[in-house]
């Protein structure tokens, strides 16, 4: 049996509200640490994919993260869909940001290291990747590097399955185009599945 405590001494057994709140906090930053230790390393690929540099990416990615975690309560449960949402926003922003700026080119660009065959290719791919449109790049990133079905893709772009299949061809087709050899690699069957 516990012991009655006088209302004017209870006061001081219950916890203050500021000791409530640190408790709560501390409950959020563990759980934002554990899907950031587990997931962090998928999503700095998707976010490498979509920005084209290192650089870019973990910015981006540190941007989503702080968006994610301000609204970590609401989206605890389902919370990688959302970053890859707001990597994808934020991306497309600054893509439109830019596009809006002169562009100040360099005299003479810096000599590349040799390289192999496939980083040669990885490179054309890269900067093919970069000419496509926005959406086109979203939907290869999602549908080829995270390897998320049409119907996923759709819902994590907010757009019909028909724009994720359709994105996808010409996509790909455009990479056909500028990236020789690519044709080998991939296939038409690859678009809908």
């Amino acid at each position: 049996m516990s012991p009655i405590v006088p209302r004017h001494e209870a006061k001081f057994l219950a916890p203050r509200a500021s000791e409530l709140r640190r408790w709560a906090v501390a409950e959020v930053d563990g759980e934002f640490t554990a899907f950031v230790n587990e997931r962090g390393a998928v999503l700095l690929r998707v976010a490498y994919a979509l920005a084209g540099n290192q650089h870019a990416a973990e910015d981006l990615l540190q941007n989503a993260l702080a968006k994610a975690y301000a609204r970590w309560p609401r989206i605890r449960g389902d919370a990688e869909p959302y970053v890859k949402r707001i990597l994808y926003h934020d991306q497309v922003s600054g893509w439109r940001r830019r596009a809006r700026r002169p562009e100040v080119t360099l005299a003479e660009l810096p000599e590349r290291a040799a390289a192999g065959e496939d980083s040669d290719l990885r490179l054309l791919l890269r900067d093919a990747l970069r000419a496509l449109p926005p959406r086109q790049r979203a939907v290869l990133t999602l549908r080829y590097l995270e390897d998320l079905s049409v119907e996923q893709t759709a819902a994590l772009l907010g757009c019909r399955t028909g724009t994720v299949a359709s994105q996808s061809a010409k996509a790909l087709a455009k990479l056909r185009q500028l990236v020789p050899g690519l044709e080998e690699r991939t296939s038409r069957a690859e678009v809908t599945r």
